[in-house]
């Protein structure tokens, strides 16, 4: 089980029913959830000292105001050498186009594209990997 997952999506809807499916699925002890890119490195940023507060998967949508999930990736890029561990992200669309799956998985901080709506076996899978490759405590 994840100690902290986090979802940054700015769909209250979405966000309630993930809520409820990451739950069911038992895959984190905690939730934390941003409504958008800046939120969620705001965080990061005032808690990269402290790996105990940090998030090992980050649920990403992509289309959010003010910092979208591409801005979003760009930015994680320049604080992940300050980040004192790994943190998987995930990439969330309701999109089917293939040039953004393209993009997520070659943009070299995405190990994962999860398809809208998410369901429970897909997110145990994407879960099960993450910890597989954090490796036992």
């Amino acid at each position: 089980m994840l100690e902290i997952l986090c979802v940054v999506d700015d769909d209250k809807i979405f966000t309630y029913l993930l809520k409820r499916i990451i739950e069911k699925a038992k895959v984190a002890r905690e939730i934390i959830f941003f409504e958008n890119g800046q939120e969620a490195m705001d965080y990061l940023n005032s808690h990269k000292e402290d790996a105990l507060k940090l998030p090992q998967l980050i649920l990403l949508d992509i289309n959010m105001p003010i910092l979208d999930g591409w801005q979003f990736l760009n930015e994680y890029g320049k604080l992940k050498p300050d980040v004192p561990k790994p943190i998987s992200i995930c990439m969330m669309s309701s999109s089917s186009e293939v040039e953004d799956y393209d993009r997520a998985m070659g943009s070299g901080h995405v190990m994962d594209y999860l398809q809208k709506p998410v369901q429970v076996p897909s997110l145990k899978e994407v879960t099960e990997r993450v910890l597989s490759f954090l490796g036992p405590k």
